[in-house]
């Protein structure tokens, strides 16, 4: 199996190359823009950190970790699942606990981030409104989440639960107990603007964004996806790009 997906990742690189130049996934553009962020005197919390801060798949992932936590005087991170707390080598302060009832003083964090967590929140409103709560003035929650309306989104709402976790198994790699149910209450520009509205915070970025193809183990079938993707950079299209990277900020 390790070489057959070895072969197939060698097959979608060289058409990706031809299909889609430059195309790269959201994870790169979360991280620029999570960096952009930061300064040594950020008070930072990830909400439903996990076991990294970046996929272990990410060239220099591991480097650009070390570099934050040389710069940054301290990092807290919250998740309900022990064992990928007990795993997880950047955050400092590792707290369990509920994103929509969050342990924290009011008015004590500069900022908050959630990287693939949204889609998961049984409660998004709650959540939005403890993110302003524990926000200091000016306070960023920046998130990164995969678009309602991608095709991918559209696919995985109809797939049943079971044979998604095997599919991901097959598609990404991703262990059993990595894979957390989906529910996607929070995953439109729409929903975002009228959550982010009722809980007193701003929208000051709302971005959609394109991301590599899932298909890769598919062999060929890759190729249409691919397509789409190209597809997708019409401007006119954009609404149906894979990803959002959202900014919130407290007034």
């Amino acid at each position: 199996m390790g070489q057959l997906r070895q072969s197939l990742f060698k097959f979608y690189f060289r058409v990706e190359k031809l299909l889609t130049p430059g195309l790269r996934n959201a994870q790169y553009a979360y991280r620029e823009t999570l960096k952009d962020k930061l300064s040594s005197d950020t008070l930072w919390l990830d909400i439903g950190c996990g076991r990294r801060l970046f996929p272990d798949w990410m060239p220099n992932g591991q480097a650009e970790q070390d570099a934050l936590q040389q710069k940054l005087k301290t990092t807290f991170g919250i998740d309900p699942d022990v064992a990928s707390l007990r795993d997880n080598r950047f955050v400092k302060n590792r707290v369990v606990g509920d994103s929509a009832s969050l342990p924290f003083e009011s008015n004590f964090f500069d900022l908050l981030t959630a990287n693939m967590v949204v889609e998961h929140l049984a409660k998004p409103q709650e959540v939005l409104l403890e993110a302003r709560r524990v926000l200091k003035s000016n306070g960023i929650f920046m998130f990164h989440t995969p678009n309602s309306m991608s095709y991918a989104t559209l696919m995985a709402r109809i797939v049943p639960e079971g044979f998604k976790v095997w599919l991901i198994g097959i598609l990404e790699g991703r262990k059993e107990e990595d894979v957390f149910p989906t529910l996607y209450r929070m995953n439109t520009p729409k929903q975002v603007e009228q959550l982010a509205q009722a809980a007193g915070l701003k929208v000051v970025e709302l971005r959609r964004v394109e991301s590599s193809a899932q298909a890769v183990m598919l062999g060929p079938f890759v190729l249409f996806e691919l397509l789409w993707i190209k597809l997708l950079r019409l401007s006119n299209l954009k609404n149906l790009r894979s990803n959002l990277i959202v900014v919130l900020q407290k007034p």
